[in-house]
């Protein structure tokens, strides 16, 4: 949730700003594009040094630089960043904050600021409590500020309560959670299998594909993105997921492909079967590398299960079961089959005649056809630009 994301972090002066540092750090390695703006107050508890070399980004803490002139314009701070984030919040910032007085750099931000703002407050119990600090946290709520509650412990005073800024690894988590509950996708359970399957032959060999998985991973990892919690169902690939919230369950063959399905299928809001699962299996496979002595080997294949039929005969109304039809002749009348005979709500088609489709590429070109056979044709893409398709309408769909 937080890849990409720019946000500008306030740092008060409290002797929980050595958490600071922390936060930086879990910000960074998150993704994210991290400016501090400290008050003068702060660089008491914490050097300048220590949080602009987690963040690699200048720490501010003036309005300007007299040596240089250089002008720290509070307004474009403010414009550049995707949400602001003031941890430790002081009791003396958020009364700045909640009454819109402006004496530093951070406070000139905040007041400029039209992304959103979080606050987490760190004092001792007493100041805590008090009447004018929860009148104030009150006032900046009601501006729209979310906060981040303050936990109970030992404080610096030695007295236990209310007042201990929330955790480095908290105050992050409820970041991401409160990220994800504004995309469309949130609440939202995804499956998707990717790859080819193995069928084994022998020990040794196998009946495969030239699947990479390049698109069902790309799928996988934009519905994360757009809040979905995904399981990804995987034959052998080498593909990596880009979001660590994707649950990957790693299969080889079309029997183990299905068992998978049939185990998440159930609670699954989303399904997008984008494997190239085999449509036959060795009748018997050798428990010994078959030596090659005959001048002909002939093998027996039985069908496998059609994994796509039979999520189709058992999808509920409020699921949407998504196909891919990878064709090499009359292509939408093949699609088009496949659609209705499977029970799909759209099917992704792909033509092995188009340059740039199909297997191992990094590119795509598909083309969208939904049960009313309203078809939509897209330009050859990124694998990562096509999944963005197949989503957009599947939030459509969900709409």
């Amino acid at each position: 949730m937080l890849e990409g994301k720019k946000i500008i972090l306030g740092v008060c002066g409290s002797i929980a700003a050595y958490k600071s540092a922390l936060i930086v750090r879990l910000l960074v390695k998150a993704g994210a594009d991290v400016k501090v703006v400290m008050t003068p107050d702060a660089v008491n508890f914490i050097t300048p040094l220590t949080l602009s070399t987690l963040s690699k980004n200048p720490v501010l803490t003036e309005y300007f630089k007299p040596e240089t002139g250089e002008w720290n314009n509070h307004v474009d701070l403010a414009l550049w960043a995707d949400f602001m984030l003031i941890a430790p919040a002081s009791a003396n910032t958020m009364a700045k904050m909640a009454n819109g007085l402006v004496n530093n750099l951070l406070t000139a931000v905040y007041l400029s600021a039209k992304c959103p703002v979080y606050f987490a407050p760190a004092m001792d119990l007493d100041m805590w409590k008090h009447e004018s600090t929860q009148h104030n946290i009150k006032t900046l709520q009601s501006f729209g500020n979310i906060l981040i509650a303050p936990a109970s412990g030992e404080l610096a005073s030695g007295l236990h309560g209310e007042g201990r800024l929330a955790e480095p690894e908290e105050i992050v988590a409820f970041l991401e959670n409160d990220l994800k509950k504004n995309l469309p996708l949130y609440g939202k359970k995804g499956m998707v299998t990717a790859g080819p399957t193995y069928e084994a032959i022998d020990p040794v060999r196998f009946i495969g594909n030239h699947s990479s998985g390049k698109m069902g991973f790309a799928v996988a990892d934009e519905l994360a993105r757009l809040g979905a919690e995904v399981t990804l169902i995987s034959g052998p690939s080498a593909q990596k997921s880009t979001i660590s919230a994707v649950k990957r369950v790693n299969v080889t063959s079309a029997a183990e492909m299905l068992t998978a399905c049939e185990k998440y299928f159930a609670n699954t809001n989303i399904c997008v079967m984008s494997a190239a699962v085999a449509d036959y299996t060795p009748a018997n496979v050798a428990q010994q590398k078959i030596k090659k002595t005959e001048s002909s080997f002939n093998i027996e294949l039985t069908k496998t299960t059609d994994i796509l039929s039979r999520l189709g005969a058992e999808k509920k109304a409020d699921q949407l079961l998504v196909g891919f039809a990878l064709e090499t002749n009359n292509e939408e009348a093949n699609a088009i089959d496949k659609l209705k005979r499977k029970n799909l709500d759209f099917i992704v088609l792909n033509s092995l005649n188009d340059a740039g489709a199909g297997f191992q590429g990094d590119t795509n070109k598909i083309t969208i056809i939904d049960k009313s056979l309203h078809s939509t044709t897209f330009e050859l893409k990124s694998k990562e630009e096509a999944a963005k398709d197949i989503c957009q309408k599947i939030i459509e769909h969900l709409k």
